[in-house]
């Protein structure tokens, strides 16, 4: 396959009969992403380390099966409102909306039949920023309870430079809320490799939104300094993860989000950066949203079996979920949510891959 261009290949059929494409971008360098029409799903992305030992870095499935029976969203585009809605309602403009509980007793990341399980209609690309896809949809007015009808693009592009960036567009004829996120998980040694608590995180977030026992946020906007939450300096991600802490137990671990010290509307920032010792792969994501989960693979274990036959355990992966808060329709003092007719959302988020020689301390 050529550098810097696209291919599509059969993966499997759905129940009903519709066809699974398998979608390839190479660049320049040798990085190689593999994503589904379903879901948008990151299938596989394919990066060298320190020393060009080229290895997949992200948790999933070598066939259709595993992803149609996956309940952890392993590389999923999600929408329309990624993460929590406290007890599946909210009121929009004095009406009070009902959707899905599939995370009882809450809504999460669009309920039952969200955008991960979309058939995304694609179109490939190849530009001067790289090659890629257009992935659209059209979510009907009342799918899974949300208001409006949303015409939604996404774009993923992976360029010569390793980056690889989403651009997420979206309107609406109806006002509705609007969270979109790619929930890719990672593991920078490589996806077989046993866990991620040796992984160096530095967050640029120096407050967090505690939860609830439900993981619905309380409200509050705490400082992390002097907690186990504190990542604006570089630290390994097991090193407090079993603290007795009341917030880690309520996640099994960290299950929350962080809020973007520099928020400036329309502008990329740096959110997090990610270094493995061992393989000397780093990853830095920039976003326009105001916020990042992330999550260190609590409950990862006990699904279907991996690629390769592999079972993944706890901590054996990680994901950083750009976004807007959880549960934000229903808590009026976060950033708003809500898509209004004649307005357009656009967000964007990068990922940039790299190598480094630190080895750690």
């Amino acid at each position: 396959m050529t550098a810097g261009r696209t291919q599509r290949s059969p993966f499997g059929r759905l129940p009903d009969g519709r066809r699974v494409e398998l979608h390839t971008v190479v660049n320049v360098q040798g990085t190689e992403l593999r994503f589904l029409n379903l879901g948008g799903i990151l299938q596989s992305l394919r990066v060298a380390d320190r020393d060009g030992n080229v290895a997949d870095i992200t948790p999933g499935y070598d066939s259709l099966d595993g992803y149609l029976a996956d309940t952890r969203y392993f590389g999923a585009l999600i929408g329309r409102y990624a993460n929590r809605i406290a007890g599946g309602t909210f009121e929009l403009d004095g009406r009070c909306y009902s959707l899905a509980v599939n995370n009882a007793p809450n809504h999460l990341h669009g309920g039952l039949t969200g955008f991960s399980s979309v058939l995304w209609d694609v179109e490939p690309f190849q530009g001067r920023s790289g090659a890629g896809a257009v992935l659209s949809h059209v979510s009907p007015d009342g799918h899974g309870g949300y208001p409006g009808t949303l015409d939604v693009r996404i774009t993923y592009t992976l360029s010569d430079d390793n980056e690889l960036r989403f651009d997420y567009f979206a309107t609406t004829d109806a006002p509705t809320p609007v969270n979109f996120t790619q929930h890719t998980y990672f593991n920078l040694s490589g996806e077989s490799a046993a866990s991620i608590l040796d992984h160096e995180l530095e967050l640029c977030g120096s407050r967090f939104t505690p939860v609830t026992e439900t993981l619905i946020p309380t409200g509050e906007i705490c400082d992390v300094k002097g907690t186990p939450f504190d990542f604006t300096v570089p630290r390994r991600i097991g090193v407090c993860i079993a603290a007795s802490n009341e917030q880690l137990a309520r996640g099994l671990g960290y299950d929350h989000n962080f809020v973007i010290d520099d928020t400036r509307p329309g502008t990329l920032h740096d959110a997090a950066l990610v270094t493995d010792p061992a393989s000397g792969r780093t990853l830095e994501i920039e976003t326009t949203e105001p916020g990042i989960q992330f999550y260190s693979g609590n409950q990862i274990a006990g699904g279907p079996l991996g690629k390769n036959g592999r079972a993944y355990m706890k901590h054996s992966a990680f994901a950083l979920e750009t976004q807007h808060f959880p549960d934000s329709p229903n808590q009026p003092l976060f950033p708003p949510t809500i898509l209004r007719p004649g307005a357009a959302f656009h967000s964007t988020t990068v990922y940039r891959f790299g190598v480094t020689d630190y080895r750690g301390e």
